[in-house]
């Protein structure tokens, strides 16, 4: 065979091989594709099921937040609607530990005592939310909002079941945080009235909505007084609420020791007499002392048409929607023998003290003093030692009956430059009526008198408050109050408003002011009121308000636990949710 002939086997040969190598190196390629894809598929695979896996776990993590968080909102709108928190968890009411049921998932939270701060309860919320195999815990120390100035209307009564608008007006200051409840009336109006411009220096909160049903702006002319701001459908204060008012008395009357506890009888033999305990407090050599009259007898003077002044209180059973005159202050008297029975006795403020006591929980000690009946707080008496009508101490003071303020009365201590007691003054008076508590007119006539001096009945001598008349015995009936008129107290009337007594409703005015008009009236400290009091008759008769608020008293120094706010927020640094490790 020839050499062409070779060279043309070994070409045929050559291709053969390489025609495999080339079908080799194809099917090599094919199969690392294969593998690739398979690889790339099965990645996408575990990434899409990993996604939807997270997607699926992220929505059971936020649905159980989100059903934690409604078990807390559940408990504090159910806690909003107790008479008295503390009470509810000593009964252990139902609604305390309760399990809710929703469509991807569920929760179950507890309500519980936790501390005190001060004598202010905290309380805790445990909510567990649960959606698949997540769960999520919200865990919140919470504690009753305290307010400033709190009413259930701004209006005045004018009858047995009729109110009268009663407008803030100019000139007036308001350094407080206002509240008003919801009033349901038709046509629906503005539930704060306004004549001219006074000044609200603090935030506002109204029960109310902005707005009409129909969409109409009831606020756009006057969002402009309110400096603090305004805040709309906010819960409603408790203190219309009676039952709720007669519970925390009953605890308080409980919890206070037995010496400081008055059933006051009147026998003196005076029209309407009234029961009432005297509370003449004053400070000696740096100690707070209190000086106790017991069995009393209040002269009561009601006047004999409802046109005549404004002096009504909530008629009991309406929860204050019903209304009626009651016997004013006009003077009155203690048993001529009460130092000899011990019916009038000197007490150190430190003596009221007690301490609520709660399982291990205890809260700060504060004074006590609890009066089945009326209260006259306020000396006249000239020979009273050391600083008369101050508060040394912490103290509470409750009446069934009605609190009547005879003189000016501040708490001892430290004052800013602007008058109110400083941050660190630790003295605090608080007021708590079942009736009414009022500013007294000190001078007012009665046929009684002979000579302008009071008759006293056999076995009763009249005892003087306010000041003396120019020209008048300590002794007389000629009195009035000063100019100006300070109150430094946290206080609460369960019975009707906070105001003051015999200010007439036509243009001429009596009341026994310290000059003439105009005369202030300034309350440092909180108030709360079923509805507005009638303070004085602009241009005529009686006060014009100066009011502050004592911000001490947000810090739950107060003894007693008489707050009534309905609404209820976490304590600084109260909030902490977490994803649980058991």
């Amino acid at each position: 065979m020839n050499s062409k002939s070779n060279h043309k086997i070994e070409n045929i040969k050559y291709k053969m091989r390489d025609s495999r190598y080339q079908n080799g190196s194809v099917l090599i390629l094919v199969v690392v594709s294969l593998i690739i894809l398979v690889a790339l598929g099965g990645g996408l695979l575990t990434i899409t099921y990993g996604v939807r896996h997270r997607a699926i776990a992220m929505k059971n993590e936020t649905v159980a937040m989100l059903a934690a968080e409604a078990g807390y909102e559940t408990a504090i709108f159910w806690m909003s609607q107790q008479d008295d928190m503390l009470s509810a968890l000593q009964d252990e009411a139902a609604g305390t530990n309760e399990k809710l049921e929703f469509s991807d998932g569920d929760c179950d939270y507890k309500i519980e005592f936790y501390s005190f701060i001060g004598a202010r309860p905290v309380y805790r919320v445990v909510s567990n939310g649960h959606s698949g195999m997540f769960n999520k815990t919200v865990d919140v120390l919470v504690v009753q909002a305290i307010g400033g100035w709190d009413m259930g209307l701004c209006r005045v009564p004018a009858g047995g079941s009729s109110t009268y608008p009663v407008s803030y007006a100019s000139g007036e200051i308001i350094d407080m945080l206002l509240h008003i409840n919801k009033l349901n009336d038709n046509p629906d109006g503005r539930d704060i009235y306004i004549s001219g411009s006074p000044q609200f220096l603090q935030a506002v909160g109204m029960g109310e909505s902005r707005y009409t049903d129909e969409g109409s702006d009831k606020y756009a002319s006057v969002m402009g007084l309110f400096d603090g701001g305004i805040c709309f459908d906010q819960p409603d204060s408790k203190i219309t609420n009676e039952s709720a008012i007669v519970e925390k008395v009953e605890r308080f009357k409980e919890s206070t020791a037995g010496k400081f506890k008055f059933g006051p009888a009147a026998n003196a033999a005076v029209s309407n007499p009234l029961p009432a305990v005297q509370l003449e407090f004053f400070v000696e050599d740096g100690v707070g002392k209190v000086r106790i009259t017991n069995d009393c007898t209040v002269r009561g003077f009601k006047q004999s048409s409802d046109s005549s002044t404004w002096d009504f209180k909530v008629k009991p059973g309406t929860d204050g929607t019903e209304y009626e005159r009651y016997d004013i202050y006009a003077y009155h008297l203690m048993p001529e023998d009460a130092d000899s029975t011990g019916e009038r006795f000197v007490s150190r403020v430190e003596e009221t003290y007690v301490t609520q006591s709660i399982g291990d929980s205890e809260s700060e000690p504060g004074g006590q003093i609890f009066i089945e009946g009326n209260v006259v707080i306020g000396s006249g008496d000239v020979n009273l030692p050391g600083t008369q009508d101050a508060i040394k101490g912490k103290i509470t003071v409750v009446a069934t009956g009605n609190i009547w303020i005879a003189d000016s009365t501040v708490v001892d201590g430290e004052h800013d430059a602007d008058g109110i007691p400083s941050q660190d003054n630790p003295n605090v008076l608080g007021l708590i009526a079942q009736g009414v508590i009022k500013v007294v007119d000190p001078g007012l006539s009665d046929a009684s008198y002979v000579d302008d001096e009071p008759v006293e009945p056999e076995g009763f001598k009249y005892v003087p408050i306010g000041r003396a008349d120019k020209g008048y015995s300590a002794g007389s009936h000629k009195r009035h109050l000063p100019d100006l008129m300070e109150v430094e107290a946290a206080i609460t009337v369960g019975g009707g408003g906070w105001g003051a007594e015999n200010v007439r409703r036509s243009p001429y005015g009596d009341r026994k002011e310290d000059g003439g008009y105009p005369d202030y009236l300034i309350v440092r400290g909180t108030i709360a009121e079923v509805i507005r009091g009638v303070v004085g008759l602009i241009g005529s008769d009686g006060y014009i308000k100066r009011y502050y608020l004592d911000e001490r008293l947000l810090q739950g120094v107060l003894p007693g636990d008489m707050w009534l706010q309905g609404k209820y927020i976490p304590a600084p640094a109260g909030w902490h949710d977490y994803r649980p490790t058991e």
